[in-house]
């Protein structure tokens, strides 16, 4: 073997040791959200005894931190270096789990929460940006596909992983473990990703502030929407202030040379439908992630642990099915795959609202893992193309903004329905469960069928 070829080779398992790294990452800081969920009763009859709202943002200060911070953790990555912020992040990550594990109240609860979403906010889109460097442009696609598998497979995996560690364990066991797994990750990451060159731009502090804000009174106007009621002042004013800090930001970044997410990209297709299109698809998979654990476990009888096994019949066509799907685009296009992506998901939860027996399912879940199988390896791949690499880390951040928004708002709405008029610890509970999983596949569809229209326009003069 010549030199060439050595260094061929090297260079080949170099990128493949770096994909599993990133990829390892990627499935502990969006896992975290679907074990949580699993811990809820446990941290509910726990000595810190926390009341509804309290318990509601034991879960939600992660994803509110995570989601407002994401795109400009990926900026920062940009600018100061992609290595140097994702250490940085799993380090963030790494306290705040620990903080959560020994906490002796709800206030340091809460605060270690919020650390642990701030690391992840500077975690997911930096291994993004890691790929995007590190993967030579001819085997880039693949790369993508195969992290945007593992990103869906963090629900499942956070579901498996969770319940093991609960049913040995207490909720403590289980932050104490993501703690020493963010170390391991941190030394991984440490010693295999290469360093990436920075990219002298600023860091637009205004523009940042207000696409935070926007982002916080969002998300909070989502969360507390079931609890205090969509028409509550409370949640109205906090979706009125989201569009007025939204104008306010769309005003500002258009106005300087480097901004931080400039509003005109939007006019870009592949980038709009892509954004739209990974929405779409964590709209509807949070929402099934949120209502699975209370159909298995009140509707079927399952333990913790069975109800966390349960999804992993979704996973078969994350693992073996996606790397198929560079290929499919090539011959189809990507509006043909996202299409059939939609249809698959949208079936499969309306399936699942009318499965009787747990091999039906089952299937219905199969259905609905290749409809994500299709549809993450396509939209990643878009956001990533419509946007330059010296911008990968934002580009990262929007695809975590997106799908983080996408969650909050399928926890959001499910929950809504879900709960409406029945007692949650009732049969009731199940039938409105399978009312608010049919409510979810008509808008996944319809939203599916947008952004398809979206991929299918031509782009515009001056994209």
């Amino acid at each position: 073997m010549n030199s060439v070829q050595l260094t061929t080779v090297s260079r080949t398992r170099t990128a493949g040791l770096v994909l599993a790294c990133v990829s390892v990452c990627t499935v502990l800081v969006v896992g975290l959200v679907a074990a949580t969920n699993l811990a809820v009763p446990m941290l509910a009859a726990s000595d810190l005894h926390p009341d509804s709202a309290e318990l509601l943002w034991i879960v939600d200060s992660y994803v509110v931190v995570f989601a407002c911070l994401v795109i400009p953790g990926g900026a920062a990555g940009d600018r100061f270096g992609r290595k140097g912020v994702l250490l940085a992040g799993l380090a963030a990550f790494a306290v705040g789990a620990t903080i959560a594990a020994v906490a002796p109240n709800i206030p340091v609860l809460l605060a270690g929460r919020a650390v642990t979403g701030l690391g992840a906010a500077l975690v997911l889109p930096n291994c993004i940006g890691v790929l995007v460097h590190a993967i030579p442009p001819e085997r880039r696609t693949r790369a993508l596909a195969t992290w945007a598998v593992a990103s869906g497979m963090g629900g499942i995996i956070g579901n498996t992983g969770g319940a093991a560690l609960l049913t040995s364990g207490s909720w403590r066991t289980l932050f104490a473990a993501v703690a020493v797994i963010a170390v391991a990750c941190a030394v991984w990451v440490a010693r295999t990703v290469p360093i990436s060159s920075r990219h002298a731009r600023s860091l637009d502090p205004a523009g940042t502030i207000l696409f935070v804000g926007t982002t916080v009174a969002l998300l909070i106007g989502i969360i507390e929407g079931p609890e205090q009621g969509w028409r509550s002042p409370l949640v109205v004013g906090m979706f009125v202030l989201s569009v007025l800090l939204a104008a306010a930001w769309v005003v500002a970044e258009l106005r300087i040379p480097h901004p931080l997410l400039d509003p005109r990209l939007f006019r870009i297709p592949l980038l709009s439908s892509s954004s739209l299109g990974m929405l779409v698809t964590f709209f509807g998979s949070f929402g099934l992630f949120f209502l699975n654990a209370s159909l298995l476990q009140y509707g079927r009888g399952y333990s913790v642990l069975q109800a966390g096994f349960g999804t992993l019949p979704l996973a078969l066509p994350l693992l073996f099915l996606a790397r198929f799907v560079p290929g499919l685009i090539n011959r189809v296009g990507t509006p043909v795959t996202l299409a059939a992506a939609f249809v698959a998901i949208s079936g499969g939860l309306f399936g699942l609202s009318t499965a009787g027996p747990y091999l039906a399912y089952a299937a219905w879940l199969v259905v609905i893992g290749v409809g994500l199988a299709l549809a993450l390896p396509s939209l990643t791949a878009g956001l990533m193309a419509a946007m330059p690499p010296e911008q990968a880390g934002v580009a990262g951040g929007l695809q975590s903004a997106t799908r983080e928004l996408g969650s909050a708002l399928g926890v959001a709405v499910v929950g809504t329905i879900a709960s409406s008029g029945h007692d949650r610890l009732s049969d009731a509970f199940t039938v409105g469960a399978h009312d608010a999983l049919r409510v979810v596949s008509v808008v996944t569809l319809v939203a599916g069928t947008v952004v398809v229209a979206v991929a299918l326009r031509p782009a515009t003069r001056g994209e």
